[in-house]
């Protein structure tokens, strides 16, 4: 089992560049993307329908060309979910599928950009996030993926001193995901590469920051620890260009 997951900062502008069509044609069992910023009727019919796997889309109700993921994927899940729960997603940041072996979660996370509004629903976001993971693992492991706007570690962002008092490296941001793992949720990246350095899966594309390698890990696969075993691989794929983020992807042994 293969899965990737990219943040592609519109999905039709990396139809537009032709750099979507690799995905369909790697190994990939499960596509998961987010900030796809478009309806499915407004995509292509390969990017709706793409041959050999069934897809799913969560869109904003309230703004259009903002947020939004979707997954691809080979098997067909027992159950598809579009929220946290009972509560709606206005938003489209969320899509929850169970699979035989565990549930799977693609994210985007908010950012806390733009005030203190923001990042006071994103803190909200984190702790009913987790709050419902845990409910989930009571009936099976968990998976879940994206683009969860937080640098855990100083090693996780190119320049962590200047960032201190910023959203997406502050303390309590970082704690979440501190608590996260403490809770029973692996970042597998980490696991498999504790030493790895230099490893970002996010540039600011305004000061071509990725030519320099100045960047963030912000993407992430969380897992079950009791299924942690089972991931074989953890690969953040910066070779792919297109967005400011770059491809991350797990492989392992676990039935779909």
């Amino acid at each position: 089992m293969k899965i990737i997951s990219w943040n592609v900062n519109g999905l039709r502008a990396v139809h537009r560049k032709g750099v979507i069509s690799w995905i369909f044609e790697s190994e990939a069992d499960i596509v998961c993307l987010q900030e796809t910023k478009s309806l499915q009727e407004q995509l292509p019919q390969e990017l709706q329908s793409p041959v050999g796997f069934s897809a799913y889309f969560n869109s904003p109700d309230l703004k259009k060309g903002y947020s939004g993921v979707a997954v691809y994927t080979k098997t067909e899940p027992l159950n598809v979910w579009y929220g946290l729960g009972s509560k709606k997603d206005e938003e489209g940041r969320v899509l929850v599928l169970e699979y035989k072996d565990f549930f799977l979660l693609n994210i985007y996370f908010p950012n806390g950009g733009g005030g203190p509004e923001r990042l006071t629903y994103k803190f909200q976001f984190y702790k009913q996030f987790l709050q419902y993971i845990e409910k989930l693992k009571r009936q099976k492991p968990v998976i879940f993926c994206g683009d969860v706007n937080t640098a855990h570690n100083e090693t996780d962002l190119a320049r962590p001193k200047e960032n201190e008092k910023n959203t997406g490296f502050l303390p309590e941001e970082r704690a979440w995901i501190s608590e996260v793992i403490e809770s029973g949720y692996l970042d597998m990246f980490r696991v498999l590469h504790p030493e790895s350095k230099d490893a970002y899966t996010y540039w600011d594309m305004k000061t071509f920051a990725r030519d320099r390698n100045v960047g963030w890990r912000i993407d992430y696969f969380f897992v079950s620890e009791n299924i942690a075993k089972s991931i074989k691989k953890a690969e953040i794929l910066s070779e792919i260009y297109g967005s400011d983020h770059c491809p991350i992807s797990i492989e392992g042994d676990l039935s779909l």
